[in-house]
């Protein structure tokens, strides 16, 4: 894709996009000139125009920079977690990785393989 007045190509590196009802949000990460990664979230909205008789989309681009990266993760977690405890409960962004504690277990009481052989011979007789 080029960009107009220029002879430099802008290459889209990445696009995914989520429906949520009336609204498409669009996550494209983008190039520089100097090959520097960004990424545009756009917000679409179909919308009637009266006047007209036709449909139109609504946008809205938020541009987001390489510098920034780590803040907006930071703070988009940050809002996740705060969302979780406001509901009462965990949201947890990435499952652990192989090797990290899993999320604890319910705890099923103090029940020992002593337990369950007696209670085994018991049924028996």
């Amino acid at each position: 894709m080029e960009e107009f007045g220029t002879d430099v190509p802008r290459d889209d590196i990445y696009s995914t996009s989520v429906r949520a009802g009336k609204r498409t949000y669009f996550f494209d990460v983008k190039s520089t000139r100097s090959k520097e990664l960004y990424l545009t979230i756009t917000e679409s909205k179909r919308r009637f125009n009266q006047q007209t008789g036709k449909f139109f989309y609504e946008k809205h681009k938020l541009f987001l920079y390489q510098e920034d990266f780590d803040k907006f993760k930071e703070a988009l977690e940050e809002v996740y977690k705060a969302i979780g405890e406001l509901q009462g409960e965990i949201i947890r962004p990435d499952p652990p990785a192989a090797g990290q504690a899993d999320i604890p277990k319910p705890d099923q009481g103090d029940i020992s393989f002593d337990d369950l052989e007696s209670e085994k011979g018991d049924q028996e007789d």
